[in-house]
């Protein structure tokens, strides 16, 4: 997620993951994200599929006071898709059903 600050005051939010299926979302840098003065920042959002099913989930970041500037609450919301699914390996094993 890019986020840009037009404004001339450093940014500083917490970012939280919230939802159904939130638990399967992270945040691998961390849940702070400071946004300098007419700059722009990134939050990293990665995603760990363990179903086939579309996950979903918001993404809440909240502002922190940074020298007595606070900034607006945004939300953005996540939603995944599974389009393809490679298998990681193989494993061939052989065995008998059953015995008589």
């Amino acid at each position: 997620v890019r986020l840009k600050n037009p404004s001339s005051n450093t940014l500083a939010y917490s970012a939280i993951l919230v939802g159904r299926d939130a638990g399967e979302f992270s945040l691998p840098k961390g849940n702070t994200v400071t946004i300098p003065s007419t700059r722009q920042g990134f939050v990293n959002v990665e995603f760990t599929i363990r179903f086939l099913h579309p996950a979903e989930a918001v993404l809440l970041l909240i502002p922190n006071k940074v020298d007595g500037v606070d900034g607006a609450t945004l939300t953005f919301s996540l939603k995944s898709e599974v389009k393809s699914i490679e298998p990681l390996g193989i494993i061939k094993c052989r065995s008998p059903c059953y015995e008589l």
